[in-house]
C-alpha cells in the first residue's frame, strides 16, 4: 500500500496567541490534505513561536515554561487539526513538564484522534545545559495504516542504535522532526538521515524549521531543507536522496512503499538490513590493533 507522504519545511512566524496559532496550524494542515497526504509531518518546537504571544520576554527558559504551561491546550489544537482533516499528524514537538522533569515529545495523532508519544532520547547542549530538559521515555514504534513507523527528534537520529531498535521492531518509516540553528547542525541530521536510511534499507523523512525570528531566543535563527531518503541501491535513486525541497518554505511530497524496501532488503546489491552485526557484536568494544609494516598486513 503506497503512503502519500508531506514533511514540512515550517516557516516560523510571529504568532499573536494559540488562535492564532491554530489558524496557521490548520491553515498548514488544510494544504498538506489538498496535497493528498495522509501522514503530515512537522518540524520539533515548531510550537515553541507562540511564546512571544504569551509576554515571556526573549530567553530561553522563560519560553520553555509558557510553552509548557500551555502544553495541555496546544496538544488538543493539535488533536482537533488532524481529526478535523482526517490525516494521521505528526504536529511537531513540545516541551511537557511529566513530575517533576521536562521532556521534548512528539505526539503522533491519527486521524479520530488518537494519538501516542514519542520522547526525545539524547539532548543537545542546549536543551540540557540551559533548558534543562531531560530524555523521557524510550523509543517506540506506533502502528500505522501502513505498517510501523518510528520517530527520532532531530540529534537522535545521529545515533544509529536509536533508529536500529525502532527498525527491529518493525519500523520500515523514520520520521525526524528537527529544529537547527546552522547549516552545520542541520547537516549533520540530514546526513545521519542518509546514513540511516541507507544502513536500515528503510525510508527516513527529515522536517525541519526554517526563518528567521530575533523577537524569539529558541527560535530565533532556523536553517535546513526537507528531505526524503531511501537506500542508494537498485530501485532507488543513485544518492538515496527520494526528494528534498530546493525552495521556499512549503510541503514536500513523496509516495512511499514498504514493498519497495522488502526487495531492495533481499535483492540489492548489498543486504544492509540483513547484515547487521548481532547485538554481541555491537556491544564488544573494538580491540586495540598493533601497527604492522606494510609488507605484512
Amino acid at each position: 500500500m503506497t503512503l502519500r507522504l508531506g514533511v514540512l519545511e515550517y516557516p516560523v512566524t510571529r504568532i499573536a496567541g494559540l488562535a492564532a496559532y491554530a489558524d496557521k496550524l490548520d491553515g498548514l494542515v488544510a494544504a498538506g490534505a489538498s496535497g493528498g497526504g495522509q501522514l503530515l509531518v512537522m518540524p520539533e518546537y515548531a510550537c515553541m513561536e507562540v511564546a512571544a504571544a504569551f509576554g515571556a520576554v526573549p530567553e530561553p527558559v522563560a519560553e520553555r515554561d509558557a510553552v509548557c504551561a500551555a502544553s495541555g491546550e496546544i496538544l488538543r489544537i493539535m488533536r482537533d487539526t488532524a481529526r478535523r482533516h482526517g490525516v494521521w499528524l505528526l504536529p511537531g514537538t513540545l516541551p511537557r513538564r511529566i513530575g517533576a522533569r521536562i521532556v521534548n515529545r512528539a505526539p503522533l495523532i491519527a486521524p479520530d484522534g488518537r494519538l501516542a508519544f514519542q520522547d526525545k532520547q539524547v539532548m543537545t547542549r542546549f536543551e540540557a545545559e540551559h533548558w534543562a530538559i531531560g530524555a523521557g521515555a524510550p523509543q517506540r514504534v506506533f502502528e500505522t495504516d501502513w505498517g510501523r513507523v518510528g520517530i527520532a527528534i532531530c540529534y537522535d537520529a545521529e545515533f544509529p542504535s536509536l533508529v536500529r531498535a525502532q527498525v527491529e521492531a518493525g519500523a520500515w518509516l523514520i520520521l525526524v522532526p528537527t529544529c537547527t540553528d546552522t547549516m552545520h547542525g542541520f547537516n549533520r541530521v540530514r546526513l545521519s538521515a542518509r546514513a540511516r536510511a541507507i544502513e536500515n534499507q528503510c525510508f527516513v523523512a527529515v522536517a525541519p524549521t526554517v526563518g528567521d525570528a530575533p523577537w524569539l531566543a529558541t527560535l530565533d535563527c532556523n536553517r535546513g531543507r526537507a528531505g526524503v531518503y531511501g537506500p542508494a541501491d537498485r530501485g532507488f535513486p543513485e544518492d538515496g536522496v527520494i526528494a528534498e525541497r530546493a525552495d521556499a518554505s512549503g510541503w514536500l511530497w513523496a509516495d512511499l512503499d514498504a514493498a519497495r524496501l522488502d526487495a531492495v532488503r533481499e535483492h540489492g546489491a548489498v543486504r544492509n538490513h540483513h547484515d547487521w552485526p548481532p547485538h554481541g557484536a555491537r556491544d564488544r568494544p573494538a580491540a586495540v590493533a598493533g601497527m604492522q609494516p606494510y609488507e605484512e598486513a
